[in-house]
């Protein structure tokens, strides 16, 4: 099935698709949403624009048959940053027959020249994540950039074409950060206006995590040392693992027999993912979920330190306050003055 977009920003090119899939568009506070048709596939696309010239796109589905969206708008382009956090998707730009596979965490970064477009394939009965951040660089121009500083010169080239002069395709290594990211945005944390700017935060966060990992691939060439594609999915088996019941406690040696991977190779992941050791993973997920219980339910403080897998409360408050600033207690009563005014 072909889908022709011809139309910029991304709220538009959500109607495109929604009429060629006959199904109607939701519209909460901006971000638009589209449920697959059960006769086409399954799992929704949906979209927000904001006027800092960003805007992002989630397609999270199954198709019944092979999928192109061919973005074929008679105008300049926007700058892309493509990830798929699950499955694969193909990429290709308009009237070329060479495509490019974006598997699971890997992402693209890609800019066409004058009018040609590009084409997203989303293949017959493969689950696909995949986000895109859709830049018209035009508008967000517009924006105090303070001139890229600190970006590497061919990407900052690029950012400042806005007229799509120069054609441009990167292909990353494999990264969880923007995968977590787009979980963060999958949730119904926030409704309406809420919703809207924590959508937008998360839009330029994802940019930020996307430019760190080219400029990491551009300068360090570190990552086939460390990381293949089955490493990075068993630091993601190993992490939601972790999140899974933080009530357990479980030891590296466990975790790496468990994911089928080393200490080494597991401790390597997370150094490179998250900037830290798994033990200090564990710690810091443990006391972001006692600070969220903290916040939001009645438990006392020691219910809190059992439910997190910990049976010590001295210890727990010893890393809470290194960690937070303030002490359990005095972080609870705060939480409970703000929630008072």
């Amino acid at each position: 099935m072909r889908i022709d977009v011809k139309t910029l920003p991304v709220n538009d090119i959500i109607r495109d698709i929604s009429s060629c899939f006959g199904a109607p568009v939701e519209n909460a506070s901006g971000e638009l949403k589209i449920e697959i048709p059960e006769h086409i596939g399954e799992g929704y696309i949906r979209g927000s624009s904001f006027n800092s010239g960003i805007g992002i796109i989630t397609y999270n589905c199954k198709f019944l048959e092979d999928i192109d969206i061919h973005f074929t708008l008679n105008s300049i382009h926007p700058l892309k940053f493509i990830f798929c956090s699950q499955g694969s998707v193909e990429h290709c730009f308009e009237n070329s027959d060479e495509s490019v596979t974006i598997d699971s965490f890997q992402n693209i970064i890609v800019s066409s020249s004058g009018y040609r477009g590009h084409v997203l394939s989303f293949k017959k009965d493969v689950a696909a994540h995949v986000s895109s951040l859709e830049i018209i660089r035009s508008v967000f121009s517009n924006r105090d950039n303070y001139q890229f500083q600190g970006i590497e010169p061919e990407l900052k080239e690029i950012f400042k074409d806005q007229v799509s002069e120069k054609e441009f395709f990167y292909q990353g290594n494999y990264s969880l950060k923007s995968a977590d990211l787009m979980d963060q945005m999958a949730t119904k944390d926030f409704s309406g206006f809420l919703r809207s700017i924590f959508i937008e935060g998360k839009a330029f966060e994802m940019l930020v995590v996307q430019i760190d990992q080219y400029q990491d691939d551009e300068t360090e060439d570190k990552l086939p040392q460390i990381l293949r594609k089955s490493d990075i999915e068993k630091v993601n088996y190993v992490a939601r693992r972790i999140e899974g019941d933080l009530a357990i406690n479980l030891t590296v040696e466990a975790l790496a027999k468990e994911a089928g991977t080393n200490v080494n190779k597991l401790q390597e992941g997370f150094k490179y993912v998250y900037d830290l050791t798994v033990n200090k993973y564990i710690q810091h997920r443990k006391l972001e979920a006692a600070k969220e219980m903290l916040m939001t339910s009645e438990r006392n403080i020691s219910e809190i330190v059992v439910s997190i897998g910990l049976n010590n409360r001295s210890y727990f408050s010893k890393i809470f306050k290194e960690k937070y600033g303030v002490s359990p207690k005095y972080f609870r009563k705060s939480s409970l003055r703000q929630d008072q005014d």
